[in-house]
């Protein structure tokens, strides 16, 4: 697949001379970050953003700019959704399901990472269930809505590598918890549900991808020890120069959400349907290192039984049949 985008492509770049009127896109986490940026760049250029948030406040503030910047047509609405609870992504999903408007585009970028110990709501363990079982719940409420021909892009990340999906202990009950770990957990989780949703919809042209976005230095850190930081990037700077790559660079957040807008309307459906993507390219199956700066995407990720097996565990543990 030939592309002339890359790891410092921004969302500008990649929606050079693309026009979005007409779109209506939906946009998980419109708060800060990453889905502010996706949200900007998409109403700039003229799709209709319908935005969520779990505190609306804080995200009419950081989307002043969004409103500002939008043109031809282009704006943002915003509905509030709480991903750590599975009532208010059902309330979420039925208000749009009942307004009956159709989205071209579906991108779940909202997210936690590495916060202490914690359950939702329902009781599961934070990040599998906002990352993952919040999304699986809302998004498939609303699948319909997705218009055929159609994209979803679950934002995953390649902490996937820390960890394959546990479908008999999510909740940390039979091992000791530990935040790594748990974000490997839920990141696999956001792969494999992309993987299984392609599979589902395809037939009426509904394509599904996995992206990650790359190492962006947002809020979503807020939960990281600031002094462990420069360790791990030492560690990891070592292992990149064993392998006679550069050195780990942090991408600025156009650049990071700049694939999740090249999945969503750039790149041919066929050839990211059911697949995961970084640095706006479609990525390879890398196992046997589990440094994320690595790149790549682990098989596990991506073996389609594995997908069925956590769908029907996402349906046990929601309570719900899709």
């Amino acid at each position: 697949m030939a592309n002339k985008f890359g790891a410092t492509s921004t969302t500008e770049d990649v929606l050079a001379g693309v026009d979005l009127r007409g779109k209506r896109v939906l946009v998980t986490g419109v708060s800060a970050g990453l889905g502010v940026e996706t949200a900007r760049t998409l109403a700039a250029h003229g799709a209709w953003v319908v935005g969520t948030a779990r505190d609306l406040a804080k995200a009419e503030k950081a989307t002043a700019h969004v409103r500002a910047d939008a043109k031809n047509g282009g704006g943002i609405e915003l509905i509030q959704l709480d991903l750590a609870s599975l009532k208010s992504a059902r309330a979420a999903a039925d208000k749009l399901v009942k307004d009956g408007k159709t989205f071209d585009v579906v991108i779940a970028n909202a997210g936690v990472m590495v916060p202490p110990f914690g359950k939702t709501v329902d009781g599961f363990e934070t990040q599998i269930g906002t990352n993952y079982l919040g999304h699986f719940v809302f998004v498939n409420r609303i699948a319909k809505l997705i218009a055929d021909g159609g994209r979803f892009v679950s934002l995953a990340s390649s902490g996937h590598r820390f960890s394959d999906v546990s479908l008999d202990d999510p909740n940390f009950e039979k091992t000791a918890y530990e935040p790594w770990t748990g974000y490997g957990r839920s990141k696999t989780a956001n792969v494999l549900f992309a993987v299984e949703f392609d599979r589902r919809h395809k037939a009426r042209g509904v394509r599904a991808t996995a992206v990650h976005p790359g190492g962006i230095q947002t809020e979503l850190g807020r939960h990281m020890d600031a002094d462990a930081i420069p360790a791990m990037l030492k560690n990891i700077n070592a292992e990149l120069a064993a392998a006679g790559k550069p050195p780990y660079a942090f991408k600025t957040v156009p650049q990071g959400a700049a694939t999740s807008v090249w999945a969503g309307f750039v790149a041919k459906a066929d050839d990211v349907g059911g697949l995961y993507c970084e640095d706006c390219n479609l990525s390879t199956v890398t196992d046997g290192v589990i440094n994320p700066a690595a790149g790549g995407v682990r098989a596990y990720a991506l073996d389609g039984e594995h997908a069925k097996a956590l769908w029907a565990k996402g349906e046990e543990w929601a309570s719900e049949t899709f």
